[in-house]
């Protein structure tokens, strides 16, 4: 642990900066200036390579846990729409403020070219290095290039071919230019399989935290996984994402927790079934505005009877509701009395933190409830009761029939209640990126795709079993014959649910529009097929030689 925290604390300082020490396409070029070569220099030494590394990995942090992550993964899904708070509503709706002049399109562009560039500066640099030993050099060197295969994979997902640099940038330039798809697919591949060869072969990185062999195969086995849909698609590419995904799943120790309830369990992040996670910190000073997603899928439970906010139950900013699809179909009602995923997902009670004597809200069954502390408050059944059930019950009662853009089921995964008090924003768990069960389920789409149902449902099997209540692990068997795509698109929304994979997902299998339109009612009458490219911001196409003829923007912005 204590190396943990070693490496996990200096990433805020450290991305601070290498980003002034490396200078790039991505910032303005008229407000460039170019360093000494006194700060410069340090890079060519071995405590600049570690640090370097170490300041890498703190770019995820402007993607994993962050509100511009789950909005370009969560909103304008089939799963969420928006509750009723944010300023982002337009993300979710596909409206036309949502253009290249959004502030979170430039933010998430700027970022990951600043970790790019300091990637490519370790890449680089490290032949120069003398005093350091050569198997931790290759291993840096390998960690670089994870990453910067890690940032191009989003990029590319979100916006198509950008610009792709594999070498630093020592001074400012206007030059710049769209890769295609392939070219993109091309230079993140290599560099996760060049990665491979010299991460440690772990379950864990003996220092907490670092890219291992087994976090790159799983990200290669997605990478071959999406190639395979798009216009790059190579022949090959299923049967390389099964194999690795197998080798990932077989090869390490790693293993799915008895307990699905588990794997997000607060304290319990570092486990066997995570593969990789982005690291972050209770320290203000280098937590980089932490993770935050512990305020954003949680419903209005604080102003309703007997109830006030709490560290414990989160700061509720009703940004992301659930659709109707997400919650009787994904989670559909007949099949929790096998899959405890939805009550093991959704909070369904609220514990009364504030005794007295309230007017009731939505449950019009009752006037008042009086509630002592410990009591219970509010629950959510899931499933509708009628007035003269909810009569029978000291607490008020909300059924699916009373949801609103403030009432909803709030999703459990992301509570943090280790926060100092219940105003702070800025929490300090750490995401999880990859984890086993996605791997089982990468390899079980992968192997569909090829025609063998069997050894994918086998794989898909796993991991239902594994979200059985005790005793109906056979009726979450699936048989080849019940196993179709569809099957694939609920059973990774049940497992995965508000980890920034959904938008990725539709998009992959070429249905963002399609179930856009049918499951998300809020988004249905914007949402266009341009819409599964995000824009490229405005000010990167204004700061190249040639503006639009030369970086054109993707098409409908």
């Amino acid at each position: 642990m204590k190396k943990r925290f070693q490496f996990q604390h200096k990433l805020a300082y450290l991305a601070l900066f290498f980003a002034m020490l490396l200078p790039m396409a991505c910032e303005d070029v008229l407000k460039e200036e170019i360093i000494s070569n006194v700060g410069n220099d340090y890079l060519n030494t071995g405590n600049g390579l570690n640090d370097g590394v170490k300041a890498a990995y703190s770019f995820l942090r402007s993607w994993y846990g962050t509100e511009r992550g789950h909005n370009f993964t969560t909103f304008g899904t089939d799963t969420y729409m928006n509750g009723a708070d944010g300023s982002w509503k337009f993300i979710n709706t596909y409206a036309a403020q949502f253009d290249p002049r959004t502030g979170q399109v430039q933010e998430i562009w700027d970022d990951y070219y600043r970790g790019i560039n300091t990637c490519n500066a370790i890449i680089d640099r490290a032949s120069k290095v003398t005093d350091l030993a050569e198997a931790v050099k290759k291993q840096r060197v390998a960690e670089a290039k994870f990453l910067r295969a890690s940032f191009y994979f989003t990029l590319t997902q979100l916006f198509g071919g950008v610009d792709l640099r594999l070498s630093e940038t020592l001074a400012p330039t206007k030059d710049a230019k769209r890769a295609t798809i392939a070219q993109m697919y091309t230079a993140i591949i290599k560099d996760l399989e060049e990665a491979i060869v010299d991460l440690e072969p772990k379950l864990r990185s003996t220092d907490y935290g670092r890219a291992t062999k087994p976090a790159a195969e799983h990200l290669l086995a997605k990478v071959y996984l999406t190639r395979a849909t798009s216009e790059a698609k190579g022949a090959d590419d299923y049967n390389k994402a099964a194999t690795l995904a197998d080798n990932v799943i077989k090869n390490y120790g790693f293993k799915l927790l008895p307990d699905f309830a588990q794997v997000h369990q607060q304290g319990n992040e570092i486990n066997d079934e995570v593969i990789f996670a982005v690291q972050y910190t209770y320290d203000p000073l280098t937590n980089a505005g932490g993770n935050n997603a512990h305020v954003f899928y949680l419903m209005e439970y604080d102003t309703q009877a007997g109830m006030q906010r709490d560290v414990v139950n989160g700061r509720p900013f009703k940004r992301y509701m659930p659709t109707t699809y997400t919650l009787q179909t994904v989670f559909a009602p007949e099949n929790r009395v096998n899959d405890s995923r939805y009550f093991k997902t959704f909070v369904n009670a609220y514990i009364s933190n504030r005794a007295g004597t309230f007017n009731t809200a939505f449950d019009n069954s009752k006037a008042t409830i009086t509630t002592a502390v410990g009591d219970t408050a509010f629950y959510l059944p899931g499933v509708e009761w009628t007035r003269e059930e909810r009569a029978k019950k000291k607490y008020q009662v909300l059924t699916p029939s009373m949801y609103t853009e403030k009432l909803f089921p709030s999703l459990r995964k992301h509570l943090d209640g280790l926060r100092a008090d219940r105003t702070v924003f800025e929490g300090g768990r750490d995401f999880i990126a990859f984890r086993l069960a996605e791997t089982h389920l990468i390899k079980a789409e992968a192997l569909l795709q090829q025609g063998k149902k069997q050894e994918a449902v086998d794989a898909i099997n796993v991991v239902r079993r594994r979200a059985a209540w005790p005793g109906k692990e056979a009726a979450m068997t699936l048989t080849a014959d019940q196993l179709s795509l569809e099957t694939i698109i609920e059973e990774r929304e049940r497992e995965l649910i508000g980890e920034q994979h959904r938008w990725f997902d539709l998009k992959r299998w070429g249905l963002l529009v399609e179930r856009v339109k049918k499951y998300n009612p809020q988004a249905a009458a914007n949402i266009k097929d341009y819409h599964v490219l995000r824009p490229i911001p405005q000010v990167q196409i204004d700061r190249v030689e040639g503006g639009a003829s030369a970086f054109p923007q993707n098409t409908g912005y």
